[in-house]
């Protein structure tokens, strides 16, 4: 786990849809080897909405692990505490919470009145905790943030990134290990009344165990996640999801391509250490980048000379305005040759690998290419699969050159195969 935050600390390089876009962004890494395996806009600034609050509980956890506050302390709830807006425990000005049940609100309630308890109980006043808020996450890696309140709530300067809050997120389960079971609690029964989470992927998707989801109109859905299955563990954050239930699927759609993707790179891995007879260029092509086209093996020519490693190419919708549709066939492909660079679980994820692959040093080739997305059904499974199409031979041979110099997966496909 130590790897992470280092390979964190690397920064990658209007209205209706034009807004959503300017609020998207997306970020999943491995937390054991700190590879990060999609980042679309992740160091772009961003509000952190209800995020912030992962801050907040990581300044209470440090000081109650400090001795500074218990468990069991009572907090002092003040008038201005108990102003704050939605969502909210509904706190009386004079009362008081508890730490433990301050930490189970920030988390299940998201509330905001809390926050400002835990602020001004910790900091003495909101602004002077956020003060601190900000020292601390530069110390923790988080080079783009800054915090001016503890909850949340809208301020033009309250700007963070996807990258940070995925180094966040990692830093709070790494330093408070014994804490952190408190972020896949779904409900919180205060005065009677029984809170349900806002994060509905923790009961919802195997393997996720946390952590936070915030929304103000600013920034869009936000959703700050780890998971483990298998021994595996990954930290994912989206930010600027149009609603919740789009932010949610595109969410699952991330982490199950990174689970799936790492099984397959580790079945690869076991492969190639086999000391078996080579196996044809379309079967290697299918067991390493979950091809299942089943071509005639006269119709593809140039696989890489060895077994190519699995690349992490995720889907991801860039404004995440709508649910994931139906697939639909796409039309037919123009004649000529074309070259495959691999399939995928989702029409945007062939998508977006066609257009990484553009910028590999292949550009003039396929500058005249189409860029296909082919649907392909198998029994149950429906794949899409990465192609530029519509080249001449000798072009399409060229360009699979360049890419499996690089190492990069990729073989041609004759006209009608």
């Amino acid at each position: 786990m130590a790897g992470l935050l280092a390979v964190l600390a690397l920064a990658g390089a209007g209205a209706g849809a034009d807004a959503q876009a300017e609020r998207y962004a997306a970020f999943v890494a491995d937390m054991e080897s700190g590879e990060v395996l999609h980042a679309r806009r992740a160091d772009a600034l961003r509000f952190p909405a209800s995020l912030t609050k992962m801050m907040t509980l990581y300044m209470l956890f440090e000081a109650e692990r400090e001795g500074r506050v218990s468990l069991t302390d009572e907090m002092a709830v003040s008038a201005e505490a108990a102003s704050r807006p939605a969502s909210r425990l509904g706190l009386a000005a004079g009362s008081t919470i508890g730490v433990e049940d301050a930490i189970r609100a920030l988390i299940i309630a998201s509330a905001n009145d809390v926050a400002v308890v835990v602020a001004e109980h910790l900091g003495g006043t909101e602004a002077a905790f956020a003060a601190l808020m900000t020292e601390r996450a530069r110390g923790l890696g988080l080079t783009s943030t800054t915090f001016r309140n503890a909850s949340g709530l809208p301020d033009p300067l309250q700007r963070t990134t996807a990258r940070d809050m995925a180094r966040l997120a990692y830093a709070l389960q790494r330093d408070f290990p014994e804490r952190y079971a408190y972020f896949s609690e779904t409900r919180l029964v205060w005065n009677g009344r029984t809170i349900n989470s806002h994060n509905t992927l923790v009961a919802g998707m195997p393997g996720v165990d946390g952590l936070k989801t915030g929304y103000i109109r600013a920034s869009g859905f936000n959703v700050a996640l780890t998971a483990g299955r298998d021994g595996r563990r990954l930290v994912a954050i989206i930010m600027g999801g149009a609603s919740p239930a789009v932010r949610d699927a595109h969410a699952r759609e991330l982490l199950e391509a990174a689970f799936m993707t790492l099984d397959a790179r580790d079945q690869g891995r076991l492969l190639a250490s086999l000391e078996a007879p080579r196996l044809n260029p379309i079967r290697e092509q299918q067991i390493l980048t979950a091809e299942l086209a089943d071509m005639p093996a006269q119709a593809a020519q140039g696989s890489a000379g060895g077994a190519p490693p699995v690349r992490v190419t995720l889907a991801d919708a860039d404004a995440l305005e709508a649910p994931a549709q139906e697939p639909q066939p796409s039309l037919a492909l123009p004649r000529g040759w074309s070259i495959q660079v691999g399939a995928y679980g989702s029409e945007a994820a062939a998508r977006a690998r066609l257009e990484s692959v553009s910028a590999l040093g292949i550009g003039e080739l396929v500058a005249d290419a189409r860029l296909a997305a082919e649907p392909l059904q198998r029994g149950e499974t429906r794949l899409w699969r990465a192609r530029f199409a519509g080249l001449d031979a000798d072009i399409a041979r060229a360009a699979c050159a360049r890419l499996q110099a690089r190492a990069e997966p990729c073989f041609t496909v004759a006209p009608d195969a």
